[in-house]
């Protein structure tokens, strides 16, 4: 009797031992199962937008002004540049009538060294005026491009904006190289697209150079 009844018990533990071990299979499953399902939900819920620095910078109005600008400068600098040479080649050729050792001729020596230091100071100005004038300009332009990038992302509720601009084709081994390094974003389905809203918001600002 004693016997049959730790033979009832002994099966009853294994049964209860089986039974615990397949809901802890259960458990373990099903906790798998929405995991797997959770991770992906809640990263497809988070909302990413993507926007093209270079398309604005080369698209949007205040760059096309800011080029327009240059092109003027540029223009009335290479003339002031082709008068200077002008006086210098004059003086250069009034120089070679001259004889050398003469104090005409070292008077007019002087004036043609002085022209053309002058002319190349003046160039190396302009060239570095030029740098200048771009550094600051891009700087103030890509400051307000991500102030309007902000902007446009809070007021679609997005929470990540990713810079995204596609390399051009051909390109050098020094610029394919460069792509390589800042070609970060490769595929962006289903991101939203901010460049044009970005550009547009842009346009109303009347940036001025």
């Amino acid at each position: 009797m004693y016997e049959q009844t730790e033979q009832k018990k002994g099966r009853f533990m294994k049964r209860r031992t089986i039974v615990i071990g397949v809901m802890i299979c259960i458990c373990a499953i099903l906790a798998t199962f929405q995991y797997g399902h959770a991770g992906p939900s809640a990263a497809s819920g988070a909302r990413i937008g993507v926007v093209s620095i270079r398309t604005v910078f080369n698209q949007c109005q205040a760059q096309a002004q800011y080029r327009a600008q240059m092109v003027a400068r540029q223009n009335r600098a290479r003339a002031q540049l082709e008068a200077q040479a002008k006086m210098v080649e004059a003086a250069d050729a009034e120089l070679k009538t001259l004889r050398p050792g003469t104090a005409d001729y070292l008077q007019q020596l002087e004036k043609v060294l002085k022209g053309r230091a002058e002319l190349e100071s003046q160039q190396e100005f302009l060239t570095q005026q030029r740098m200048t004038q771009d550094k600051m300009w891009m700087e103030k332009l890509y400051q307000e491009t991500l102030r309007m990038v902000a902007t446009v992302a809070r007021e679609k509720g997005l929470e990540l904006v990713l810079e995204r601009t596609e390399p051009e084709f051909p390109t050098s081994s020094e610029e394919l190289m460069a792509t390589f390094s800042t070609h970060k974003v490769l595929y962006a389905g289903g991101s939203v697209d901010l460049t044009a809203e970005v550009m547009a918001r842009l346009d109303k600002l009347d940036l001025k150079p």
